[in-house]
């Protein structure tokens, strides 16, 4: 049994982009959607998509990788963890890597970037960076 579903899905990301793999099978939910979402739209995933199965679905997500071979995330952190929440006000949200990495926030509004909170004042728990 698995007590934090979405640093599990961290690690697989970390793991997949070490072995510079394709694509990685995560088991879906709908929090595990959404953190996919805004890292396709900070542009460090190519894609992802949702496969139905008997379970509870799988969240096939595709990993970029810069023309050199390299990958794009850097590295993938849980910050906010079942056992330490950690919220910020909008003034409060996390510059990470000096505005180079994306902080990953669950506002009222959704799960949005650190960036796009800012700008709609909107604080939240921070569920991650992204470098």
């Amino acid at each position: 049994m698995i007590t934090d579903p979405i640093s599990d899905m961290f690690v697989r990301i970390r793991n997949a982009n070490a072995k510079l793999h394709e694509k990685v099978d995560i088991p879906s939910s709908k929090v595990k959607t959404e953190i996919a979402r805004v890292l396709k739209e900070e542009g460090y995933i190519a894609n992802y998509k949702h496969i139905e199965d008997q379970k509870q679905g799988v969240l096939r997500v595709y990993l970029k990788y810069e023309l050199s071979g390299k990958a794009v995330i850097q590295g993938i952190k849980r910050v906010s963890k079942p056992s330490l929440r950690i919220f910020k006000g909008h003034e409060e949200l996390p510059k990470v890597l000096g505005s180079f990495g994306t902080a990953i926030v669950s506002t009222s509004k959704g799960m949005m970037a650190s960036k796009k909170a800012k700008d709609g004042k909107i604080g939240g728990e921070v569920i991650g960076y992204v470098w």
